[in-house]
């Protein structure tokens, strides 16, 4: 399987170039549960803070804290290790009080809150994602940076997968190819996951590449259904009315592709031909996951942040504060901007 082909952009490409993640405090994410547990049930929640660690590494510390197996832990996502992540865990403990989870801390863990709630953490489950990012030598005129960080508030941006979804040089996607030709062997259920969800994406990517490339990716195309940014449902309208451009400018609601699987999608017209014809592309990709069994799902074309500013801090750092919703990428916002190189500190 190659390396995918670049995504076009919507905004005219980068304007500057920045190191990201030069260190932990560099990219800060606050995940927004969406809710207040309920303060009664089985399950512990817990609010976890955790630096230069992988979401699942941190569901198998708290397992082995609390002697409970790792299927009694719960998180709504995966977070990238590399930042200070602040992220929710539900750990299944009926009928016990549960251990000190002070004991727990260390530089890289700290536990912030516990609640109890009735039901475990899902995926899926948060609302979205708090970030602040600082950008370290920024190389680039602060007045166009300034410039193009409103175009992408006022108008915002393709809501592209981002490349981690894919693996380090595209391997999930390669995985995904000997999975759907039956040359992988035995794996995982998480793994056989990580491999489905990428196939998954890159369709979607390659169909929302398209829609940048004839400049429709933030516009209604005739047979559109339309999503909510926050909401994984959707709606198609009998025709494209005034009031359905008008939401549209508003950003009320968003132009939406398909996540391939089992059944038929919800788009008609030139918006299933358009579909239609990314998936012959991908014919392989799209012939595997309907035979796992995945059903067919919908994603927004447009990301619009969320209370989006920034900073100069020095005249090599820029940081940025803004929200996104659940399942949608920074990075994939950061691209409009800056070209990044990525620093592990």
């Amino acid at each position: 399987m190659d390396i995918p082909a670049p995504l076009p952009y919507a905004h005219g490409g980068p304007v500057g170039t920045a190191t990201l993640k030069a260190a932990p405090e560099d990219f800060i994410v606050e995940e927004i549960l969406g809710f207040e547990p309920s303060g009664t049930g089985e399950h512990v929640f817990l609010k976890v803070e955790k630096r230069g660690e992988n979401t699942e590494y941190v569901a198998r510390q708290l397992a082995r804290h609390a002697g409970v197996g790792s299927r009694e832990v719960g998180y709504a996502g995966l977070k990238d290790r590399h930042g200070l992540t602040v992220q929710w865990y539900s750990v299944q403990l009926p009928g016990k009080d549960g251990p000190d989870w002070n004991a727990l801390a260390s530089p890289s863990l700290r536990v912030l809150e516990t609640h109890r709630n009735s039901r475990k953490l899902k995926q899926g489950a948060a609302s979205g994602n708090r970030f602040v990012i600082t950008l370290k030598q920024v190389d680039g005129d602060p007045g166009v940076l300034s410039a193009r960080l409103r175009q992408i508030g006022e108008f915002g941006v393709p809501n592209y997968f981002g490349e981690q979804r894919f693996g380090r040089e595209g391997q999930n996607l390669a995985r995904a190819a000997e999975l759907f030709a039956g040359t992988l062997g035995r794996i995982d259920p998480h793994k056989r996951g990580l491999y489905l969800s990428a196939a998954r994406s890159e369709i979607f990517n390659r169909l929302l590449a398209r829609r940048v490339t004839d400049g429709t990716w933030n516009q209604a195309v005739e047979g559109d259904a339309f999503m909510f940014g926050d909401s994984r449902s959707f709606f198609k309208p009998e025709a494209i009315t005034p009031e359905i451009l008008q939401r549209l400018a508003d950003r009320d609601i968003h132009p939406s592709g398909v996540l391939w699987g089992k059944g038929a999608s919800a788009a008609t017209g030139a918006a299933a031909a358009l579909e239609l014809a990314v998936a012959e592309a991908l014919a392989d990709f799209c012939r595997g996951l309907e035979r796992f069994d995945l059903d067919t799902a919908r994603r927004p074309f447009r990301l619009c942040p969320q209370d989006l500013r920034w900073e100069f801090p020095d005249p090599a750092s820029l940081r940025l504060q803004f929200a996104l919703p659940s399942g949608a990428y920074a990075t994939t916002l950061l691209r409009e901007l800056v070209s990044t190189d990525f620093s592990d500190g």
